[in-house]
């Protein structure tokens, strides 16, 4: 059960917290020259997604340098499709690759060993758990269906994700299969590393953007209003966050028809539309993470408009996706101070 003095968890709950509180998404990176140091011991990336001992390492060291109020579990969004046998790996340069599937493979998937090719993720869960602060939100998180069914369609990351639209398009029941098959299997994902110590959790959708308005509703709401129906109807305190990177004006009824108790917002939704959007609970964001790299007036302006916007209402900030590897650790440090002093 989580610890009611975390204000993350408070604040998907509805409160509002000034200053707010904040995490960033992709914190435990390339950008930590400890994180490099980790990463070098090990042959691969999975290899550091699958190994507790790391694993905790590297979630453990945005902790340590900058005292943020969430850890995020490293891992990646990928696990699911390796589970599956599809022959995952990181090629430097070129980003995921994986044995691309057709219609016939997506017949024959089949979830019986997943939680159990995923047990080292548990694990390091659960020393998280242990060796955070209680008063350290620790999330965990999965890749939304449409945005891994993309990988797995396409057999690495594309630009438009044409080929599972193209897929989509061509083949829809075989699709929408696909996609409960993966809502089903990450719902049991999510709900073990609820039950392995996560406070709440996040469904990155990385790839809503590319997407219509009836396919996002198809493909982005339905898959992930059925993971989370099926998470909460087995616990019901979990809290969920959903990102749906570059969905725009679609975020208006997305909370509502998804369930989700947050809602993450990328840096190109307007501040005035998140502001309408916060009238129905929480919101977190969307700092853009270019000024996290460029640093002075560009950072503090950036910061600055969130929480004058934001920050009397339910907010937890962050960037409006990944922080990038060439990002300063001391301008991470000054965002970390400049959001820790507001009062509003």
């Amino acid at each position: 059960m989580s610890d009611t003095r975390q204000k993350i968890m408070r604040v998907l709950n509805g409160e509002t917290i000034v200053p707010p509180p904040l995490w960033l998404m992709r914190q435990a990176g390339r950008y930590l020259p400890e994180y490099r140091e980790t990463r070098s011991k090990l042959a691969s990336f999975l290899d550091l997604c699958y190994s507790p001992d790391h694993a905790v390492e590297v979630t453990l060291q945005p902790i340590r340098r900058y005292g943020f109020d969430a850890a995020i579990l490293f891992s990646d969004i990928l696990v699911i499709p390796d589970a599956l046998g599809r022959n995952v790996h990181f090629l430097e340069g070129h980003g995921p690759q994986m044995d691309a599937i057709d219609e016939d493979g997506i017949r024959l998937l089949n979830g019986a060993g997943v939680l159990t090719h995923l047990r080292p993720v548990f694990e390091a869960v659960r020393r998280l758990r242990i060796e955070l602060p209680k008063e350290t939100t620790l999330l965990g998180f999965c890749g939304a269906p449409w945005t891994v069914a993309t990988y797995m369609i396409a057999g690495q990351g594309t630009a438009d994700q044409a080929p599972a639209r193209l897929f989509a398009y061509k083949h829809p029941e075989t699709f929408e299969h696909l996609l409960m098959f993966l809502a089903d299997i990450s719902a049991e994902y999510l709900v073990a590393q609820i039950d392995a110590g996560a406070d709440a959790l996040q469904i990155f959708d990385s790839w809503a953007g590319v997407l219509g308005e009836k396919e996002f509703e198809a493909f982005a709401v339905k898959p992930v209003a059925r993971m989370i129906a099926s998470v909460k109807s087995r616990r019901p305190e979990a809290r969920i966050i959903a990102f749906a990177k570059g969905a725009g004006y679609l975020l208006k009824d997305y909370r509502r028809n998804t369930q989700a108790d947050a809602i993450g917002l990328d840096w190109s939704v307007p501040l005035r539309f998140a502001a309408e959007l916060q009238k129905e609970g929480p919101v977190q964001g969307n700092l853009d993470p270019m000024r996290v790299v460029a640093g002075g007036r560009a950072l503090d302006d950036g910061i600055d408009d969130i929480l004058q916007t934001l920050g009397n209402g339910p907010l937890i900030f962050n960037l409006g996706h990944g922080i990038t590897p060439q990002a300063d650790p001391d301008r991470v440090k000054a965002l970390v101070e400049r959001v820790h002093g507001w009062r509003g």
